[in-house]
């Protein structure tokens, strides 16, 4: 046997640096909403086709307004001249204007063009289960600032429970 020298490629090593992307920005938690709130999630959307009735409305002559009205089921905001339309759809799209993008579509598609959640569900691309849990957590955001800006009265019970200290 012949000893035979293996010849092997010369390798070279080199260090490449990379650039170090930033972190992504890590996504704000969403507030925590009391459970209470759940309770007015059907107030808070019969608010929201509300104001796409009255949003539409006020498009027209305000003349042919009064005749169109109807009484309000939803809260003790009441709605008595043109003046009053212009100020709630004014009230009603300053707290939409709060949500993020993904929030104000939710209220979109559901709320406001009537689709069901299933429907929207296949156009967002998500599982139903997921757009419904973000739904819900979106009418409870949107109830805390209709809240707070008093278009939403709160409930009081008629039997308070006294604490005495």
């Amino acid at each position: 046997m012949s000893a035979a020298v293996v010849v092997l490629p010369r390798i070279e090593a080199a260090a490449v640096q990379r650039k170090k992307t930033p972190a992504p920005a890590k996504k704000k938690p969403a507030p925590k909403t009391l459970p209470q709130v759940a309770f007015y999630r059907k107030y808070t959307e019969g608010l929201l086709r509300r104001y796409m009735k009255l949003s539409m409305e006020a498009g027209r002559a305000p003349s042919l307004l009064g005749r169109e009205m109807f009484r309000g089921k939803v809260t003790q905001y009441r709605v008595q001249c043109f003046d009053d339309v212009v100020i709630f759809v004014h009230d009603v799209s300053r707290c939409l204007q709060q949500l993020d993008l993904e929030q104000n579509a939710l209220i979109t598609r559901i709320a406001l063009q009537e689709y069901t959640q299933g429907e929207a569900a296949e156009m967002f691309h998500l599982p139903v289960w997921t757009l419904v849990r973000r739904y819900e957590r979106t009418l409870d955001l949107l109830t805390t600032l209709f809240l707070e800006r008093k278009l939403l009265e709160p409930f009081v019970a008629c039997q308070e429970v006294e604490i005495r200290p």
